[in-house]
């Protein structure tokens, strides 16, 4: 853990909105929002490759390292049964994802992350699941990254605190690093209702503090600025990953074309977001952003 490098960096970039960049800005149709199964196809590879590229190409602009997520959000057992993929197949393209991303890295310092996503909806904590449920439920893929040569996982827009213990404790397992990075509501709650702190709190006090740190993501800055008080739980907050709309989770769902909201509005919120919590190192987007957005952060943060 002690070699990550967004660990010991002043600002270190991340990766933007992965599936709605494929979905708005490619035209490709991902079911049940998988964009693991582009991982089969010439096509699905190219567009991974220019996806991870424009944010290299950014990254080496600003001389900024650059942690990328490999496109597995969806690639669980649970998702991958509605997609006929084998669980042989599933751990294949689990490796693979990273081989992909690691490939990619030019005249930038990459970080390569592992992505894992809940077992039910991202927005909706519809899954009930014990922290020993999560374990096992996780465990398969994390250790399918790892093998992979991820440096890290990184469990994106974990909606409750049990789901997010049980990946914890997997990646312990595992023995790799590990990320947790919640989704809040408009009220800065986490859609099952817990609050940010009571959620980082309870992962910590169940694993040992075993997570590196801890994210936001999935939402605008607008619906979590007020929610990130000064504690001792927010100093393991150490990242943000912000949608660019400032619209629902609910009313995202349901739109059917992509707000892209305005990139350098972004960047001023991350800016402001910085200087109160300077703890926060590690900056990107979520759903509807793309490089224009990370390079505005950039540019505003290195100001």
């Amino acid at each position: 853990m002690a070699g990550l490098t967004q660990l010991h960096a002043p600002l270190t970039l991340t990766d933007g909105g992965l599936e709605t960049t494929l979905i708005f800005h490619d035209g490709f149709d991902l079911p049940y929002f998988a964009a693991f199964v582009l991982l089969d196809s010439n096509g699905g590879n190219a567009a991974l490759d220019h996806y991870v590229d424009s944010y290299v190409d950014v990254a080496r602009r600003h001389r900024l390292p650059l942690v990328v997520e490999t496109a597995t959000w969806r690639a669980s057992p649970d998702w991958a049964r509605l997609l006929d993929v084998s669980d042989e197949q599933l751990a294949t393209l689990n490796r693979r994802s990273v081989e992909a991303v690691a490939s990619r890295a030019s005249g930038v310092e990459l970080v390569v992350s592992g992505c894992v996503g809940p077992r039910g909806d991202g927005y909706v904590a519809d899954t009930a699941m014990t922290a020993a449920d999560a374990q096992a439920y996780h465990g398969l893929q994390i250790e399918a990254l790892r093998d992979g040569g991820a440096e890290l996982v990184s469990a994106i827009t974990m909606t409750n605190s049990a789901e997010a213990i049980g990946i914890a404790r997997a990646a312990h397992d595992a023995d790799i690093a590990c990320v947790i990075s919640f989704t809040v509501e408009t009220d800065g709650r986490l859609p099952s209702g817990e609050a940010l702190g009571d959620a980082v709190t309870a992962v910590d006090a169940a694993t040992g503090s075993t997570p590196a740190y801890y994210m936001v993501n999935c939402a605008h800055p607008t619906h979590f600025v007020d929610a990130l008080e000064p504690s001792d739980w927010m100093n393991r907050i150490k990242g943000v990953r912000a949608n660019a709309s400032a619209l629902t989770h609910a009313e995202l769902d349901a739109a059917e074309e992509l707000d892209a909201g305005d990139p350098v509005d972004l960047a001023e919120q991350y800016a402001g977001l910085r200087a109160t919590h300077p703890g926060i190192t590690i900056f990107g987007g979520c759903c509807g952003t793309d490089p224009r957005h990370v390079d505005a952060a950039a540019t505003t943060l290195t100001r």
